[in-house]
């Protein structure tokens, strides 16, 4: 048989039959006699026959695929929300394309462009922390291609979107070691690009005034990104203040976990002399020693109901659907890192 991929004209050659009675027999057309269909299901089967989804995108104007855009996919943050995804999309007729920006906006650009020329038929993007300017996203949106914004908001952006309240759990973790006792907490903040860092340090502040506590601007120190490398300095910077914390809240898991080992370092005992409480809730947070507090948010059920969203959308192009704004609330985890 040939090396070649197998066509339909294969197919219609080998029966004396045309492709196009072919093409019918596969799709199970009503019109055909039942040994046409199963003389070229049969063929089809022995020869494994695949149908070729970029010509049919072609001639249908449809991919049948949905474009996920990432800053990135190492973390455990991502890769939950990607297997949400997945799992709502398996079950329907689409496959996913799942595209990393690398937190740069530069290559996001290039991949809108990417997905544009594919005929992509939706996509799902959390924006690198270098976008602040969506007009690429607003693009997909004129050639009929429906955007899901999920974790990171794009502010002025008019699309579905599947957020946190960063505010609340920044708030929640600020409070709570205001509880315990602490009396001058820093804050380790993410990139200044980024709507969480935004929301997350309003939740600090909020918590420190509403609680009569002082602001020091120089207790509040963002990191260039969300690595455990990132954190290093910026804590090292916070620990040799003259007016040092005794608490510190982190933009995220990694850099909570860079501020624990600064600390223990420079000698310091955690929670004794410094409360250190993180956000994300990675699963390797409760293996570390001590254990990290930190504030849970549902990674998984976020995948998911962006999934859902942007599907209804596909399903029902011909009636608008209005864009959809769902926020889930987040959750303290309290462990051996805070007193």
């Amino acid at each position: 048989m040939k090396k070649n991929r197998v066509t339909i004209t294969d197919i219609a050659r080998e029966l004396n039959i045309s492709p196009s009675t072919v093409s019918r027999a596969l799709k199970d057309h009503p019109a055909l006699k039942r040994e046409t269909k199963d003389a070229v299901k049969a063929l089809a089967e022995k020869w494994d026959y695949q149908p070729n989804l970029l010509a049919l995108s072609l001639l249908n104007r449809k991919s049948n695929t949905i474009g996920v855009i990432v800053p990135e996919i190492t973390s455990h943050f991502f890769s939950a929300i990607i297997t949400g995804i997945q799992d709502v999309v398996g079950k329907s007729d689409y496959n996913i394309m799942i595209c990393l920006s690398n937190e740069s906006y530069e290559e996001e650009l290039i991949l809108v462009k990417k997905l544009l020329n594919m005929q992509i038929d939706g996509v799902l993007v959390s924006p690198s922390s270098e976008t602040d300017d969506f007009d690429h996203f607003r693009k997909l949106q004129k050639n009929g291609i429906p955007v899901v914004v999920f974790d990171r908001d794009c502010p002025g952006l008019e699309a579905d979107k599947v957020l946190v309240d960063d505010y609340s759990g920044a708030f929640q973790a600020v409070e709570y070691l205001i509880d315990r006792g602490c009396k001058n907490i820093a804050h380790l903040g993410g990139p200044l690009n980024l709507s969480t860092t935004g929301h997350r340090l309003n939740g600090y502040l909020d918590a420190l005034r509403k609680n009569n506590m002082p602001i020091r601007r120089e207790h509040i120190v963002h990191v260039p990104g969300f690595s455990h490398k990132d954190g290093i300095k910026p804590a090292k910077k916070l620990f040799q203040l003259d007016n040092p914390p005794d608490a510190i809240f982190a933009m995220n898991d990694n850099i909570a976990i860079s501020a624990m080992h600064v600390a223990k370092k420079m000698g310091l005992k955690i929670p004794e002399e410094i409360s250190i409480l993180g956000f994300d809730d990675e699963p390797h947070s409760s293996f570390f020693t001590p254990t990290l507090s930190t504030v849970w948010q549902p990674v998984y059920s976020i995948g998911m109901l962006s999934a859902r969203i942007l599907l209804s959308h596909l399903k029902n192009k011909d009636n608008q659907l209005k864009f959809r704004k769902e926020i889930f609330k987040p959750e303290l985890v309290i462990r051996n890192s805070s007193k």
